[in-house]
């Protein structure tokens, strides 16, 4: 149970009028942290629940403002072949004066601390669209369960308000989480990315089973449920590994409907923008 009136998360986007995060016209709030570490994940600066800066190169005008800025000389620039501007890892400590003298944004912080309040001010904006369209909210991530009060929290405050709401979840968390946030949820878009529990841990770090386990908690629960596939190239885009996720749902509740959800290749665009591996072949 929430007991701060108004509790704070980590977040590192609010996106309005998405149309891909459940019906209708929504905001999707990007919450930072998860137990998973998908080798293709579409959002890495959404794995650790830590703020940092990136960089990104094509908004750079390479004024070099945030190397003066820069106190601890994390921030360095080359010129061979051709001006790069990169962040020492070793020496950053996230002071963040190089993005608040960056003229272009290139520097940015990769997330904020959040109030529910804050967040609502923004969600209640697009209020009318909502009506309109059987839109709402929908958390996703990372993974919302990782920062399960203030998701609970959050969810509630907008449930009050008679807003429709959705978590987008890899559902690998513990099964007293679902139980204490899921009567605050009308939607549950569930990522089932890889059936072969040896093969999900080699890909995500995890195995699958306690996401299974919670599939079931979840379809018995009786509320409406959307399973989405990510198709990776020699990962998760084989039949094989379609048909089982496919025929594990179908066996719990043939009307629950799967989508297959293509790959974004701009993906490593962000990955650079961090300064680490991308390690999708």
């Amino acid at each position: 149970m929430v007991t701060d009136k108004d509790p704070a998360g980590t977040i590192f986007k609010i996106k309005r009028f998405s149309i891909h995060d459940g019906p209708g016209i929504r905001t999707a709030v990007f919450l930072k942290g998860c137990p998973l570490q998908c080798i293709w994940c579409h959002s890495p600066e959404g794995l650790s629940t830590d703020i940092s800066v990136w960089h990104d190169q094509s908004l750079c005008i390479f004024c070099g403002q945030c190397i003066l800025a820069c106190p601890e000389k994390a921030v360095e620039l080359s010129t061979d072949p051709k001006p790069l501007i990169s962040i020492n890892r070793n020496l950053c400590k996230n002071s963040g004066n190089c993005a608040e003298v960056c003229p272009s944004n290139a520097m940015q912080f990769t997330g904020a601390v959040k109030k529910v309040s804050e967040i609502l001010d923004e969600i209640v904006k697009d209020r009318l669209y909502y009506d309109t369209s059987n839109g709402g909210v929908t958390l996703t991530g990372g993974e919302p369960f990782y920062q399960p009060d203030f998701s609970e929290a959050l969810l509630k405050t907008c449930k009050d308000k008679n807003i429709h709401t959705a978590v987008e979840t890899c559902l690998f968390c513990e099964k007293i989480v679902i139980e204490k946030i899921k009567a605050h949820i009308d939607l549950f878009i569930i990522d089932l990315k890889i059936f072969d529990s040896d093969q999900h841990k080699y890909n995500t770090g995890k195995p699958n089973e306690i996401i299974k386990d919670n599939f079931r908690y979840i379809a018995d629960y009786g509320k409406p449920i959307i399973v989405r596939i990510p198709l990776v190239a020699n990962i998760s885009d084989n039949q094989d590994n379609k048909d089982y996720i496919i025929r594990f749902v179908h066996e719990i509740d043939e009307t629950i409907p799967v989508e297959l959800i293509g790959y974004n290749h701009l993906t490593r665009n962000n990955y650079d923008k961090l300064g680490i591996p991308f390690l999708l072949k």
